[in-house]
C-alpha cells in the first residue's frame, strides 16, 4: 500500500499527534494521516484533527462488554479507512492480544521512559527518585506484554539536579513529538520491520534502540 495509510489513536489532548500533523504539512511525513480515533468525545486531538481536515471517529469504550469487544470494533474501522499502520498517541487504553495480533508489525506506541527502565506510570516521579543521571522517551513496537515490544528509537537527556517531574514531563514530551514522527517514517517508508519478535532497521537487527541525544 503505497500511501501507508496510517491511523492515529489518542485519548486526550493530542500534543504527539499534533507534531504527526505538523510533520505532514511541512511535507516530511512518509504517511498519509487516515484517520483520527478516539475512546473520548471530548479529547481535544480530535479538535486538532478537525483543524487539520482529517477523518475523525470517536468509540467509546463503556459501549462494549470486553477490550476484545471495542477492540474488534475499532479494527473495523481502520480496515473501513484502509490503514495499514497504526499510531498510539496517548490512548489510554490496554490493547488486547487479539487486537495486537492483527497489527502486529504495523502498531507502535512512545513510552516516556528509557525502557525497558520504568515501564507503566508515573514515570518521571519514578526516576527523580532513583536519582537517575539520565531520562528520555522510546519508540516501540506494541505486542501483548505492556511496554515491552522491541525498542526502535529512543530520545536521552541529562536530568538536572533542580528539576521537578512536571519540567522533566514537558522536556521529554518535547523530545517525544521529534522522535515519533521519525519512527514512523521509517516504518512507513519500509525501513524499519518487524520480524521474528525483533525490530530490523535498514537490514540490520537492533539489539538496542537507536539513541539520539538532547539536551
Amino acid at each position: 500500500m503505497s500511501e501507508a495509510r496510517t491511523a492515529v489513536l489518542i485519548s486526550g489532548t493530542g500534543t504527539n499527534l499534533q507534531a504527526f500533523i505538523d510533520r505532514a504539512a511541512a511535507d516530511s511525513l512518509a504517511a498519509t494521516l487516515a484517520l483520527v480515533l478516539s475512546n473520548r468525545g471530548d479529547a481535544y486531538g480530535l479538535v486538532r484533527a478537525g483543524n487539520a481536515g482529517l477523518p475523525t471517529a470517536v468509540i467509546d469504550h463503556r459501549d462494549y462488554a470486553s477490550r476484545e469487544a471495542f477492540d474488534r470494533e475499532i479494527a473495523a474501522r481502520l480496515d473501513a479507512h484502509d490503514i495499514e499502520f497504526v499510531i498510539l498517541a496517548g490512548f489510554m487504553r490496554i490493547l488486547s492480544p487479539w487486537f495486537v495480533g492483527q497489527y502486529i508489525g504495523r502498531l507502535l506506541n512512545v513510552h516516556p521512559a528509557l525502557l525497558p527502565l520504568y515501564p507503566g506510570l508515573d514515570t518521571h516521579r519514578r526516576v527523580l527518585d532513583s536519582g537517575d543521571r539520565f531520562h528520555g522517551s522510546t519508540v516501540h513496537f506494541v505486542t501483548e506484554e505492556l511496554d515491552a515490544g522491541p525498542s526502535v528509537l529512543q530520545g536521552r537527556l541529562p536530568v538536572a539536579p533542580s528539576v521537578d517531574a512536571a519540567e522533566l514531563a514537558r522536556r521529554v514530551q518535547t523530545i517525544e513529538h521529534r522522535i515519533y514522527p521519525d519512527a514512523l517514517n521509517w516504518l512507513a517508508s519500509g525501513r524499519l520491520r518487524y520480524v521474528d519478535g525483533r525490530a530490523v532497521l535498514d537490514d540490520k537487527v537492533l539489539d538496542s534502540p537507536v539513541v539520539r541525544e538532547f539536551q
